[in-house]
């Protein structure tokens, strides 16, 4: 008996889900419009380096914004001839995206500041109004992060996990702005480009998580040993299956694609072999986030697998 079987669960309508992350976006889009404007225009009037670079980076969260909306709408396509396992990875390409965005912006905010260090004198102080925006900045982006990765957790999306993060890396930038801003208030002028610096760094290294975590999984990487672990229980506490070997896993999207053998009694007829299988893969797909499995089942005779 030697069978190839691939079981494969179609992408699953998710209506509720695809709603929560249009939504949560949505949301993200809306605070990141008046904290860029606010920002931005207190930063100019204000003379606040630190709060100008807080601006467009929350500017540069609208563009992440969008191409996560736009991930989200492709990822929810079903299979056809040309995407036969679904569309799902538009999520780690929206990710790869975000992480090189964030790279970019912290490469502009890095120069912009050195460029200030290295010319203190024509530091200006800042007005006392920068600290107030940057102290409402700090609120709005952290209760933006608390909102959308509750949202992200319970649907089990990454991509918006990331996104979610970014508004984090967005509330520590302020909190640091903050820091700066004051001590240029208190006369220490290098503070406020210092702080631009420090950010440019926080956002940088953000970023090269983020595109480096997409890029893995872009490149099949296969799940964590846990997850690889908890998947071949299952397999092996299916009633009828012997052993296992030659297990693979790999990402698509927030779902796992897995190729195994299954090693069955060779006294079992095609049939029976079939069943077993059919039976193993359901129970993975049931009890794990995985989309599609193909199994190949060898015999044991004897006590002896007969592979290929």
């Amino acid at each position: 008996m030697d069978v190839h079987q691939q079981h494969t669960i179609q992408q699953p309508e998710t209506p509720e889900r695809n709603e929560a992350a249009r939504r949560s976006t949505l949301v993200s889009v809306c605070v990141n419009i008046v904290l860029s404007t606010v920002q931005i225009l207190a930063g100019l009037f204000s003379s606040s380096q630190g709060l100008i670079a807080d601006g467009f980076h929350s500017l540069s969260d609208l563009v992440a914004d969008f191409v996560v909306l736009l991930a989200n709408r492709q990822s929810k396509k079903a299979a056809d001839e040309d995407h036969q396992y679904g569309h799902l990875r538009y999520e780690n390409a929206a990710s790869l995206l975000l992480g090189m965005l964030l790279l970019a912006v912290s490469v502009g905010m890095l120069y912009s500041a050195v460029m200030k260090i290295q010319d203190p004198k024509h530091i200006p102080r800042v007005h006392m109004i920068a600290l107030w925006v940057a102290l409402f900045g700090l609120v709005a982006k952290e209760s933006l992060f608390r909102y959308m990765l509750a949202i992200a957790e319970r649907i089990r999306s990454s991509m918006l996990i990331a996104n979610a993060w970014h508004a984090r890396s967005d509330a520590a930038s302020s909190l640091v702005v903050a820091i700066g801003i004051g001590g240029n208030l208190m006369g220490y002028s290098l503070l406020d480009p210092i702080a631009a610096f420090i950010v440019g760094i926080m956002i940088g290294r953000m970023g090269w998580t983020f595109a480096w975590d997409a890029m893995s999984d872009l490149m099949d990487r296969a799940v964590s040993r846990e997850e690889y672990e908890s998947i071949s229980s299952t397999l092996k506490n299916t009633p009828g299956v012997l052993g296992l070997h030659d297990m693979r896993t790999r990402k698509v999207g927030d779902l796992i694609i897995v190729d195994v053998h299954l090693e069955l009694d060779g006294n079992l007829s095609v049939v029976q072999g079939h069943h077993i299988a059919s039976e193993a893969s359901e129970r993975v797909m049931r009890e794990h986030p995985v989309l599609n499995v193909m199994t190949h089942v060898d015999p044991v005779l004897n006590g002896v697998v007969l592979e290929d």
